[in-house]
C-alpha cells in the first residue's frame, strides 16, 4: 500500500467522516438501499484498520442523524439491524480500538442501546484509537442541549453568566472527551456539512470527494490526508506568522 507522499509525523490526530453515498451506490447497481448500507460497514472496517495503522487517535463517523428518522421505516429498521450486527465485529479488539457513541441514544431501540453499552464496556480498556459513532446525532441538538445545561446552572446559581465562554460551552458538548477534528472528510459528491460537529469543526480542514462510501479505500484516505498535509493551517494568523513559528 503506497504511502510515499504521507508524512507519518503529521497524521491528523482526529479525523471525522460523513459516510455518504451508501444508498445511491446500491441503487446505481439496481439493488436496495440496504445493500449499500451493508457495503458501507465493510468500508468502516477497512478505514478503521487503516486509521489505527497510520496512528490516528480519534475517528468519528456520522452514522445516523436525527434527520434520518424521517426516512422510510423499513430503511430505518434495516439500519438499526445493521448497527447491531456490525457491533459484533471483532475489529475493535483486533485493532485495540475503544468504542464510544454520541447522540440521542434514548431514541434508539432498546436492544440497540443495550448492545452499544455492552460494546463500550467491552472495549473500554483499548487504547490505540477511539472510534466515536454519531447515532441519532445532530449538531443543533447538541448545541441546544449544552445551552440548556448552562442556563440551568446559571439559574441554580452555580455559575455567573459572565463566566460563560467558549471553553465552558465545549465542556458541555457531548464530545467533551475528545479534541476537535483536524480533518473532516465527506464522501458521495455532496458538498455540505449536514448538521455535523458544527461547533467542533470551526478550524478543521474540509475534504470532499465524489467516491461513494462503499468504494472508499485506503488509498482514498491517503489522498485526503495528503491534501490535509499540503494545507497551511493558520487559525486566523497570516501566512508569514505561521512560517515564522515553524522556523
Amino acid at each position: 500500500m503506497k504511502m510515499n507522499k504521507l508524512d507519518l509525523n503529521r497524521i491528523p490526530k482526529h479525523i471525522a467522516i460523513i459516510m455518504d453515498g451508501n444508498g445511491r451506490w446500491a441503487l446505481e447497481q439496481g439493488k436496495p438501499r440496504s445493500f449499500g448500507h451493508q457495503a458501507g460497514v465493510d468500508a468502516v472496517r477497512r478505514i478503521t484498520s487503516e486509521c489505527t495503522r497510520l496512528g490516528v487517535k480519534y475517528l468519528t463517523l456520522y452514522t445516523f442523524s436525527t434527520e434520518n428518522w424521517n426516512r422510510p421505516t423499513d430503511e430505518i429498521a434495516s439500519l438499526m439491524s445493521l448497527v447491531l450486527s456490525s457491533l459484533e465485529d471483532e475489529i475493535f479488539m483486533k485493532n485495540n480500538v475503544r468504542f464510544k457513541v454520541i447522540g440521542e441514544i434514548e431514541r434508539l431501540p432498546e436492544d440497540v442501546q443495550a448492545k452499544l453499552r455492552e460494546t463500550m464496556e467491552h472495549t473500554a480498556a483499548n487504547d490505540t484509537m477511539e472510534m466515536i459513532v454519531a447515532l441519532s446525532y445532530s449538531s443543533r441538538w447538541e448545541i441546544t442541549k449544552a445551552t440548556r445545561e448552562i442556563a440551568a446552572e446559571v439559574k441554580a446559581g452555580k455559575i455567573d453568566i459572565d463566566d460563560i465562554n467558549e471553553e465552558m460551552l465545549s465542556q458541555h458538548m457531548v464530545t467533551n472527551f475528545m479534541p476537535d477534528p483536524e480533518l473532516l472528510i465527506r464522501t458521495g459528491a455532496e458538498v455540505r456539512i449536514s448538521n455535523y460537529l458544527l461547533w467542533q469543526i470551526a478550524y478543521a480542514e474540509l475534504y470532499f470527494c465524489d467516491t461513494y462510501w462503499p468504494d472508499f479505500m485506503e488509498e482514498d484516505l491517503h489522498k485526503a490526508i495528503e491534501c490535509y498535509q499540503n494545507r497551511q493551517r493558520r487559525f486566523g494568523k497570516t501566512e508569514a506568522q505561521v512560517e515564522e513559528n515553524i522556523l
